[in-house]
């Protein structure tokens, strides 16, 4: 795994990176960025998982952002929560892309995906067991950078 860009801004608000598996372990949703092949940006809420080190995507191989992330494999992911202004945290992770396993996934055994299964499973199944269903297969996303805020952390955010 290449190495990953330390957050330069905001460190004050940063989440520590047991806040980051934290908060990236317990949230359901992102909205995964890509750029389509003219150059439009196209961004789509996703269900993930993350197991320390990487981003899981269980994406539909035939979709715009299959043929976005096979084209070019550079990918932005939000990550975030809040409803008031002085509640907001969030994780960016931005980085590559990796399919990783068969197109689309079967039920052979793959070692790797071992973890991001038993993840999506028990995140979005309340199960053990991760059932493909021959439409998906994985991405995995290998950050380059990660940045993350929680405004619940600014003293001066806070309502009085």
């Amino acid at each position: 795994m290449s190495e990953v860009k330390q957050q330069k801004r905001g460190r004050r608000i940063a989440m520590s990176p047991e806040e980051v598996d934290a908060f990236l372990g317990e949230e359901r949703t992102c909205r995964v960025a890509t750029v389509t092949a003219d150059g439009r940006p196209h961004v789509m809420p996703m269900w993930f998982v993350w197991d320390g080190t990487s981003v899981w995507l269980n994406s539909i191989v035939k979709s715009q952002r299959w043929t976005d992330l096979t084209r070019d494999p550079h990918v932005a992911v939000v990550i975030d929560a809040g409803h008031e202004f002085y509640e907001l945290r969030g994780v960016e992770v931005q980085g590559t892309i990796e399919v990783v396993g068969d197109v689309p996934r079967t039920e052979q055994h793959e070692p790797e995906l071992v973890r991001p299964e038993a993840l999506m499973a028990s995140k979005y199944t309340s199960s053990d067991e991760f059932r493909p269903d021959g439409r998906h297969a994985w991405l995995r996303i290998t950050p380059t950078k990660l940045v993350s805020w929680d405004f619940r952390k600014n003293p001066a955010l806070q309502p009085s």
